[in-house]
């Protein structure tokens, strides 16, 4: 059945017709063949009689009906073709339309229109396009908008609690939107064929919208009653931290703000007071709990939370981060530097990662992160000097590093880390990466940190390195053994003092492989080479001491081969080693040179021994010296007796123990077989020891130690002049065999005083070569380029005081390898 409602010319965007229902009906019929009764039908002209509207729906109903049968195209024939221009005032329907805008703009009043929305819709087309009367019919409906909005606007102004009068505002607007909705459906036609028609005026939508924010948003006193409920809400959310009862009235307020072209100046206002209360806020909190920054730092982190709730729940998308940046800067502003150097220690301390991790998120939102860094790596050198500085506990300090880098590289990797862009996955989480910056001002604070005490943190890195090197891997694997060793290499790179862990570390390497103590070969052999490709190419001197040692074994394997199987011979080994592969001096080895004249006159050096060892001990010595030189007469041998071991038989009165010493305590013991007690100034004169420490030091070990084989008169842990021996006959111990710990096998004080002392004179000929070698270069240079250029030179092995390298540079003047400029006295030459 086709629809007349769609042969006809009507507004594309009217709404008017929605409700037309077909012009013509089909004829039903019921069950017993009776017809239907004809349904009512609208009328398609109003501008038509009722005599003339019936004679035209018999027409049309009757032509349509008597083609229903027909098969093919439907032909419509329409009777009175001239019916819609028949020419018509329209005053009627002007006045009409009148009154109904009136109704429409109408605040107070809840009339209903004096006729239907559809006689509205034909009304307005029939001035419109009939009696051509659109610009009367706009005029008024401009005049009654005005009126209108005036009215608002009045009613608006006046005063209420600022959450009442938001929402009557909001209410307002909301009865302004739905009458203009339903004025553009009703004027259709004064919309789309008078104003379209006429391009210097506006739509009814735009026109009504423009007078609404002219008299409304352009009303100072309604703006500013709009600010006050803005603020009363945000305020009282904010304080009691809940919110509020009417909160709903903010999106249906932003809705029409929107609409209106107004949510700028609105969102400006927002921002302005919750940058005014969140800065305000902060400066009070932050005088309150001065004292507690970590209180503080939580609250700020919950306000931010529930700032981005709010956000989210009232505001546009877009306006998100904008508060939440607003939100964040005006809490952090002039707190970022207080809060982080009083928060970031103690959150390491506590492990609290969680804090850390939002930390550095905040932070670097609001470009803090320098800040951040700046305090991580003050906290860090602050406690790698404290570690360094604690001279009560050098034996724990590099425990206490490692502990110390672990737990940062535990931050950094965990709360200070960004994520990595390039491995995103959308499905889990996105992988992080430490961030670099964090990693360099770690490096930087142990470095500054090392330079509280120079040398100190090398030489107990060396030392650390030995204790781990002696005791092995027990019952760790190589992999966690290697990992240990490793870390604490790590700590050596923050050092600048290598030459330092170099010759500590070289001095505790030799005796460990002269005394045998090193828990593996393996690892010793795996060490030299890991720093010598890695941290200084001067390690490779550690292979030479492993050739000495092999070379030493096959001499003792052909001594002892010339041997009877019972000569005592076989019970000796001597390691035989070269001076310059082995980190030992002459005054090292406690032997002074003693220059006296053959009956030739030839001059031949001979050291005088520390240690004045019994006959038959030193007879053996005798023996491989006559070997040794035998198979190389040009070599001469020095012996080092301080690093001697030796095995002893005792008899106690309850039994027989073996005693694994020195063999300066050997020579000590011996001395009791002749007396069961004797001075310590008869012991001094038998064993005529050179070093008076060394040998109070090994009586220590004897008599005041744990193992006390022999016994002090009086007792006590010192060695006094005036004091006397015994052998303790009583001394018992559940093992066969025992060792005693000596001094030697460890680096004592003094010992650690020589080296230093030693490191430095090293020191001084290294920069007086540097700077010989610089100026030979250049001939002629400014003190404060070769001052600059002597540091470069020197650095991969120590970082030289300024004021060393000035002492140098005169002494090289005194010593005429250089000259000072005559005019210039900070230029100096150099003197070929």
């Amino acid at each position: 059945m086709a629809s007349i409602s769609i042969l006809l010319t009507l507004p594309k965007s009217s709404k008017g017709l929605t409700e037309l229902k077909d012009t013509v009906s089909e004829r039903h019929t019921n069950d017993n063949g009776s017809a239907s009764p004809r349904r009512k039908v609208p009328r398609l002209d109003t501008d038509s009689d009722s005599a003339s509207a019936s004679r035209s729906q018999i027409a049309a109903t009757a032509n349509l009906s008597s083609g229903l049968n027909k098969s093919g195209p439907l032909t419509l024939h329409i009777t009175g073709g001239d019916l819609f221009n028949k020419h018509t005032s329209g005053d009627k329907e002007f006045s009409l339309l009148h009154r109904c805008i009136r109704v429409l703009f109408d605040s107070e009043q809840n009339q209903s229109f004096p006729a239907t929305n559809q006689a509205i819709y034909n009304a307005c087309r029939t001035v419109v396009n009939v009696a051509k009367k659109g610009e009367g019919l706009y005029d008024v409906f401009q005049m009654e908008l005005e009126r209108c909005v005036g009215k608002l606007a009045r009613d608006c102004s006046q005063d209420k609690p600022p959450m009442e009068w938001m929402s009557y505002f909001v209410t307002t607007c909301e009865w302004f939107q739905a009458r203009i909705n339903l004025a553009t459906s009703l004027f259709t036609y004064l919309d789309q064929e008078y104003v379209a028609n006429n391009s210097a005026l506006e739509p009814i939508r735009i026109i009504a919208y423009a007078a609404f924010e002219a008299s409304i948003f352009g009303n100072t006193r309604i703006i500013l009653s709009l600010q006050e409920g803005l603020e009363a809400w945000a305020e009282s959310e904010r304080n009691t931290r809940t919110p509020h009862p009417n909160r709903d009235i903010i999106p249906r307020l932003i809705y029409h703000l929107i609409a209106h072209g107004q949510y700028d100046k609105f969102e400006q206002h927002y921002v302005r007071i919750t940058q005014e209360y969140y800065t305000t806020e902060s400066e009070r909190l932050s005088q309150e709990q001065q004292k507690d920054p970590q209180a503080f730092f939580q609250h700020v982190c919950g306000r931010i939370t529930e700032e981005g709730e709010r956000s989210k729940d009232v505001l546009p998308a877009g306006s998100w981060g904008l508060l939440r940046e607003t939100t964040e800067r005006a809490l952090w502003k002039g707190r970022l530097e207080w809060l982080a150097t009083e928060t970031v220690g103690p959150y390491m301390v506590a492990g609290d990662m969680e804090s850390l991790g939002t930390m550095y998120d905040l932070f670097g939102r609001v470009d803090g992160l320098k800040v951040l860094c700046a305090a991580f790596r003050k906290y860090m050198i602050s406690s790698v000097v404290e570690v360094v500085k604690d001279t009560e506990k050098d034996d724990d300090m590099v425990d206490r590093l490692l502990n110390l880098r672990k737990m940062a590289n535990n931050t950094i990797e965990k709360a200070f880390s960004k994520p990595s862009m390039s491995t995103i996955d959308f499905t889990s989480s996105p992988r992080k990466h430490p961030d670099q910056t964090f990693i360099y001002a770690l490096a930087d604070a142990f470095t500054m940190g090392f330079k509280a005490r120079r040398n100190k943190p090398a030489e107990m890195i060396a030392k650390y390195l030995d204790k781990a090197m002696r005791k092995g891997q027990g019952e760790s694997s190589d992999a966690d053994f290697d990992t240990i060793l490793n870390n604490a290499l790590e700590l050596y790179r923050f050092s600048e003092d290598k030459d330092v862990f170099r010759t500590f570390y070289h001095r505790s390497l030799a005796k460990r492989l002269l005394l045998g103590k090193s828990a593996s070969n393996d690892f010793e052999i795996s060490m030299l080479k890991k720093m010598k490709e890695k941290y200084d190419p001067e390690f490779g001197m550690g292979e030479d001491m492993f050739k000495d040692l092999a070379l030493s074994k096959e001499n003792m394997e052909d001594y002892h081969m010339k041997m009877d199987d019972d000569n005592p011979g076989r019970k000796l080994y001597v390691m035989v080693l070269q001076r310059s592969a082995w980190p030992f001096r002459g005054n090292d080895m406690e032997a002074e040179k003693e220059d006296s004249a053959n009956k030739d006159g030839k001059i031949l050096g001979e050291y005088r021994k520390d240690i004045f060892l019994p006959p038959d001990m030193q007879e053996q010595l005798n023996g491989f010296e006559k070997y040794y030189k035998g198979k190389h007469a040009s070599r001469k041998l020095d012996w080092n007796h301080g690093l001697g071991t030796a095995t002893l038989k005792a008899r106690f009165s309850t039994s027989v123990k073996e005693l694994s010493v020195s063999l300066y305590q050997t020579v000590v013991l011996l001395l009791f077989n002749e007396s069961p007690e004797i001075s310590f100034h008869d012991i001094k004169a038998q064993t005529m020891m050179s070093n008076d420490g060394e040998l109070r030091r090994t009586l220590q070990s004897l008599a005041c130690g744990k193992k006390k084989v022999l016994k002090k008169i009086p007792p006590g842990r010192d060695v006094n002049d005036d004091d006397v021996f015994r052998f303790n006959a009583d001394f018992t111990d559940p093992r066969p065999k025992i060792h005693i710990n000596s001094i030697q096998a460890k680096v004592s004080p003094e010992e650690s005083k020589k080296t230093n002392a030693a490191i430095e004179g090293d020191r001084k000929m290294y920069l007086d070569a540097a700077i010989v070698r610089i100026m030979k270069a250049n001939k002629t240079m400014m003190y404060e380029k070769l001052k600059t250029a002597t540091i470069d030179a020197v650095k991969n092995h120590f970082r030289p005081e300024v004021e060393v390298i000035k002492q140098r540079v005169d002494s090289l003047v005194e010593t005429e390898y250089l000259e000072r400029d005559k005019v210039e006295r900070n230029k100096f030459h150099y003197v070929a």
